[in-house]
Protein backbone atom coordinates (compact mmCIF):
# COMPACT_ATOMS: atom_id res chain seq x y z
CA UNK A 1 0.00 0.00 0.00
CA UNK A 2 1.30 3.50 -1.47
CA UNK A 3 2.00 5.58 2.04
CA UNK A 4 -0.23 8.51 2.63
CA UNK A 5 0.79 11.87 4.67
CA UNK A 6 0.30 10.05 7.78
CA UNK A 7 3.16 7.89 7.47
CA UNK A 8 5.03 10.95 6.05
CA UNK A 9 3.94 13.72 8.15
CA UNK A 10 7.50 15.66 7.48
CA UNK A 11 6.19 16.31 4.15
CA UNK A 12 4.55 19.52 4.73
CA UNK A 13 7.46 20.65 6.76
CA UNK A 14 9.89 20.43 4.24
CA UNK A 15 7.78 23.42 2.50
CA UNK A 16 7.51 25.49 5.83
CA UNK A 17 8.72 28.99 6.08
CA UNK A 18 10.61 28.44 8.68
CA UNK A 19 14.16 26.95 8.29
CA UNK A 20 14.17 25.16 11.79
CA UNK A 21 10.86 23.00 10.99
CA UNK A 22 12.45 21.97 7.32
CA UNK A 23 15.81 21.38 9.11
CA UNK A 24 14.07 19.53 11.08
CA UNK A 25 11.76 17.54 8.23
CA UNK A 26 14.90 16.70 6.59
CA UNK A 27 16.38 14.82 9.41
CA UNK A 28 13.29 13.09 10.06
CA UNK A 29 13.51 12.29 5.82
CA UNK A 30 16.79 10.84 6.06
CA UNK A 31 15.75 8.61 9.29
CA UNK A 32 12.52 7.52 6.97
CA UNK A 33 14.78 6.58 3.79
CA UNK A 34 17.33 4.51 5.42
CA UNK A 35 14.61 1.66 6.92
CA UNK A 36 15.17 -0.26 3.82
CA UNK A 37 11.63 -2.05 4.40
CA UNK A 38 9.58 1.25 4.28
CA UNK A 39 11.64 2.48 1.12
CA UNK A 40 11.10 -0.32 -0.85
CA UNK A 41 6.86 -0.36 -0.37
CA UNK A 42 6.64 3.82 -1.45
CA UNK A 43 4.70 3.99 -4.46
CA UNK A 44 6.15 6.16 -7.44
CA UNK A 45 2.98 8.86 -6.45
CA UNK A 46 4.76 8.63 -3.14
CA UNK A 47 8.37 9.65 -4.18
CA UNK A 48 6.13 12.47 -5.97
CA UNK A 49 4.83 13.66 -2.66
CA UNK A 50 8.40 13.61 -1.59
CA UNK A 51 10.15 15.20 -3.57
CA UNK A 52 7.51 17.68 -3.94
CA UNK A 53 8.24 18.82 -0.39
CA UNK A 54 11.97 18.76 -1.37
CA UNK A 55 11.60 21.00 -3.91
CA UNK A 56 9.45 23.60 -1.68
CA UNK A 57 12.28 23.13 0.83
CA UNK A 58 14.73 24.76 -1.26
CA UNK A 59 12.28 27.28 -2.98
CA UNK A 60 11.97 28.49 0.65
CA UNK A 61 15.68 28.68 1.25
CA UNK A 62 18.14 31.87 0.61
CA UNK A 63 21.37 33.16 1.10
CA UNK A 64 24.00 31.11 -1.16
CA UNK A 65 25.64 28.91 1.61
CA UNK A 66 22.14 27.49 3.13
CA UNK A 67 21.14 26.58 -0.29
CA UNK A 68 24.60 24.94 -1.51
CA UNK A 69 24.18 23.23 1.91
CA UNK A 70 20.68 22.24 0.74
CA UNK A 71 21.49 20.69 -2.99
CA UNK A 72 24.75 18.99 -1.34
CA UNK A 73 22.43 17.45 1.00
CA UNK A 74 19.09 16.56 -1.07
CA UNK A 75 22.06 14.83 -3.31
CA UNK A 76 23.29 12.63 -0.90
CA UNK A 77 20.08 10.89 0.14
CA UNK A 78 21.13 8.73 -3.13
CA UNK A 79 24.13 7.54 -1.13
CA UNK A 80 21.28 6.37 1.56
CA UNK A 81 18.98 4.50 -0.28
CA UNK A 82 19.17 0.70 -0.58
CA UNK A 83 20.04 0.11 -4.13
CA UNK A 84 16.40 -0.79 -5.82
CA UNK A 85 15.35 2.31 -4.11
CA UNK A 86 17.77 4.16 -5.89
CA UNK A 87 16.05 4.35 -9.45
CA UNK A 88 12.51 5.03 -8.55
CA UNK A 89 13.61 8.24 -6.00
CA UNK A 90 15.41 9.29 -9.09
CA UNK A 91 12.04 9.08 -11.66
CA UNK A 92 10.19 10.72 -9.17
CA UNK A 93 13.25 14.04 -8.49
CA UNK A 94 12.67 14.11 -12.43
CA UNK A 95 9.80 13.92 -13.19
CA UNK A 96 9.20 16.65 -10.68
CA UNK A 97 11.61 18.95 -11.90
CA UNK A 98 10.36 18.38 -15.26
CA UNK A 99 7.01 19.47 -13.94
CA UNK A 100 8.32 22.63 -12.36
CA UNK A 101 10.83 24.12 -14.82
CA UNK A 102 9.11 26.40 -16.20
CA UNK A 103 7.22 27.67 -13.43
CA UNK A 104 11.25 28.47 -11.68
CA UNK A 105 11.56 32.49 -11.54
CA UNK A 106 14.13 33.65 -12.33
CA UNK A 107 15.74 34.87 -9.27
CA UNK A 108 15.32 30.83 -7.97
CA UNK A 109 16.42 29.34 -11.05
CA UNK A 110 20.53 29.06 -10.24
CA UNK A 111 19.76 27.45 -7.19
CA UNK A 112 17.61 24.84 -8.95
CA UNK A 113 20.40 24.46 -11.74
CA UNK A 114 22.78 23.49 -8.60
CA UNK A 115 20.75 20.90 -7.47
CA UNK A 116 20.12 19.12 -10.61
CA UNK A 117 23.92 19.09 -11.44
CA UNK A 118 24.45 17.94 -7.58
CA UNK A 119 21.55 14.64 -8.32
CA UNK A 120 23.46 13.90 -11.53
CA UNK A 121 26.65 13.90 -9.97
CA UNK A 122 25.66 11.64 -7.54
CA UNK A 123 23.78 9.64 -9.89
CA UNK A 124 26.96 9.14 -11.48
CA UNK A 125 29.00 8.35 -8.57
CA UNK A 126 26.04 5.77 -7.69
CA UNK A 127 25.89 4.15 -11.23
CA UNK A 128 29.96 3.65 -11.19
CA UNK A 129 29.48 1.53 -8.10
CA UNK A 130 30.27 -2.02 -9.93
CA UNK A 131 27.99 -5.30 -9.90
CA UNK A 132 24.01 -5.69 -10.12
CA UNK A 133 21.36 -3.95 -8.18
CA UNK A 134 20.91 -5.62 -4.70
CA UNK A 135 17.89 -6.32 -4.20
CA UNK A 136 15.50 -7.97 -0.79
CA UNK A 137 14.03 -10.32 -2.87
CA UNK A 138 15.46 -13.47 -4.81
CA UNK A 139 15.66 -13.00 -8.29
CA UNK A 140 14.73 -15.71 -10.82
CA UNK A 141 16.17 -13.61 -13.26
CA UNK A 142 19.43 -14.99 -15.47
CA UNK A 143 20.97 -11.65 -15.52
CA UNK A 144 19.95 -8.84 -13.53
CA UNK A 145 20.61 -5.30 -14.05
CA UNK A 146 23.59 -3.51 -13.44
CA UNK A 147 23.52 -0.21 -11.94
CA UNK A 148 25.06 1.92 -14.88
CA UNK A 149 22.50 0.19 -16.98
CA UNK A 150 19.80 1.22 -14.71
CA UNK A 151 21.08 4.65 -14.75
CA UNK A 152 21.37 5.01 -18.28
CA UNK A 153 17.64 3.71 -18.88
CA UNK A 154 16.77 6.26 -16.33
CA UNK A 155 18.63 9.24 -18.06
CA UNK A 156 17.12 7.48 -21.24
CA UNK A 157 13.65 7.94 -19.79
CA UNK A 158 13.58 11.64 -18.29
CA UNK A 159 16.27 14.12 -18.58
CA UNK A 160 17.94 13.04 -21.48
CA UNK A 161 14.42 11.79 -22.90
CA UNK A 162 15.12 10.12 -26.41
CA UNK A 163 11.78 10.87 -28.28
CA UNK A 164 11.91 14.50 -28.61
CA UNK A 165 8.83 15.01 -25.94
CA UNK A 166 9.52 18.86 -24.86
CA UNK A 167 6.20 18.33 -23.45
CA UNK A 168 7.41 15.57 -20.94
CA UNK A 169 10.60 17.10 -20.43
CA UNK A 170 11.48 20.86 -20.95
CA UNK A 171 13.82 22.87 -22.80
CA UNK A 172 15.48 24.34 -20.22
CA UNK A 173 15.95 21.39 -18.12
CA UNK A 174 17.45 19.60 -21.17
CA UNK A 175 19.85 22.17 -21.99
CA UNK A 176 20.89 21.94 -18.33
CA UNK A 177 21.71 18.63 -18.29
CA UNK A 178 23.32 18.51 -21.64
CA UNK A 179 25.73 21.48 -20.59
CA UNK A 180 26.81 19.75 -17.20
CA UNK A 181 27.05 15.99 -17.64
CA UNK A 182 30.51 15.95 -18.81
CA UNK A 183 31.71 17.95 -15.77
CA UNK A 184 29.49 15.46 -13.86
CA UNK A 185 31.42 12.57 -15.53
CA UNK A 186 34.22 13.89 -14.81
CA UNK A 187 33.97 14.78 -11.56
CA UNK A 188 32.75 11.26 -11.04
CA UNK A 189 36.13 9.72 -12.01
CA UNK A 190 34.96 8.20 -15.16
CA UNK A 191 37.36 10.40 -17.16
CA UNK A 192 41.54 10.80 -17.25
CA UNK A 193 43.92 8.46 -15.59
CA UNK A 194 41.11 7.18 -12.96
CA UNK A 195 39.03 5.64 -15.20
CA UNK A 196 38.14 1.75 -15.84
CA UNK A 197 37.12 0.18 -18.35
CA UNK A 198 33.41 0.17 -16.53
CA UNK A 199 33.56 3.32 -17.35
CA UNK A 200 34.63 3.51 -20.58
CA UNK A 201 31.48 1.37 -21.33
CA UNK A 202 29.01 3.35 -19.34
CA UNK A 203 30.42 6.53 -21.49
CA UNK A 204 29.97 4.85 -24.75
CA UNK A 205 26.21 4.39 -23.40
CA UNK A 206 26.10 7.79 -22.23
CA UNK A 207 27.36 8.76 -25.77
CA UNK A 208 24.23 6.70 -27.46
CA UNK A 209 22.29 8.45 -25.11
CA UNK A 210 23.13 12.17 -25.74
CA UNK A 211 23.68 11.35 -29.54
CA UNK A 212 19.58 11.17 -29.52
CA UNK A 213 19.51 14.62 -28.72
CA UNK A 214 21.42 15.36 -32.08
CA UNK A 215 17.92 15.01 -33.63
CA UNK A 216 16.07 16.96 -31.12
CA UNK A 217 13.32 19.32 -32.63
CA UNK A 218 14.92 22.08 -30.13
CA UNK A 219 17.90 23.92 -32.28
CA UNK A 220 19.44 24.23 -28.83
CA UNK A 221 19.32 21.05 -27.78
CA UNK A 222 21.26 19.83 -30.97
CA UNK A 223 24.05 22.03 -30.86
CA UNK A 224 24.80 21.36 -26.81
CA UNK A 225 24.51 17.77 -27.57
CA UNK A 226 27.00 18.03 -30.12
CA UNK A 227 29.22 20.37 -28.30
CA UNK A 228 29.14 18.14 -25.43
CA UNK A 229 29.96 14.99 -27.29
CA UNK A 230 33.26 17.07 -28.52
CA UNK A 231 34.75 17.94 -25.46
CA UNK A 232 38.06 16.66 -25.43
CA UNK A 233 37.97 15.58 -21.77
CA UNK A 234 35.70 12.20 -23.33
CA UNK A 235 37.80 9.19 -24.03
CA UNK A 236 36.87 9.19 -27.83
CA UNK A 237 37.87 13.31 -28.31
CA UNK A 238 41.53 12.21 -26.97
CA UNK A 239 44.51 12.39 -28.70
CA UNK A 240 47.24 9.42 -29.08
CA UNK A 241 50.84 10.51 -28.61
CA UNK A 242 51.05 9.40 -32.48
CA UNK A 243 49.00 11.70 -33.52
CA UNK A 244 50.26 15.10 -31.33
CA UNK A 245 53.74 13.49 -32.34
CA UNK A 246 52.92 13.91 -36.06
CA UNK A 247 50.74 16.78 -35.44
CA UNK A 248 53.85 18.63 -33.54
CA UNK A 249 56.13 17.69 -36.60
CA UNK A 250 53.92 19.39 -38.82
CA UNK A 251 53.44 21.93 -37.07
CA UNK A 252 57.25 22.58 -37.04
CA UNK A 253 57.98 21.83 -40.57
CA UNK A 254 55.56 24.39 -41.10
CA UNK A 255 57.58 26.92 -39.40
CA UNK A 256 60.60 26.20 -40.80
CA UNK A 257 58.97 26.62 -44.18
CA UNK A 258 57.42 29.93 -43.13
CA UNK A 259 60.36 31.24 -40.95
CA UNK A 260 63.29 29.82 -42.34
CA UNK A 261 66.16 31.08 -44.97
CA UNK A 262 64.73 30.20 -48.50
CA UNK A 263 68.03 31.08 -50.03
CA UNK A 264 69.00 33.52 -52.10
CA UNK A 265 66.56 35.49 -55.01
CA UNK A 266 67.14 35.23 -58.57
Amino acid sequence: MAADERSMPFIKNLASSERKVRTEALTTLRTFLTASTTTRTLSPLDHLKLWKGLFYALYMADRPIPQQNLCAELAALVGILPDDAVVPFLRGFWETMSRQWTSIDVLRMEKFMLLVRRVLGASFVWARESGPIKTNKKSKNTKEATKAEAMLALLREWPIEEMGDLAKVAVGLRLHVLDIWVDEVERAGMTGESATDADAEFLQGLKAVVEKQIKSPSKPCRVRAKEGLSDERLPWNEKGDDEDMEEDGEETKDAEEKDGWGGFDD
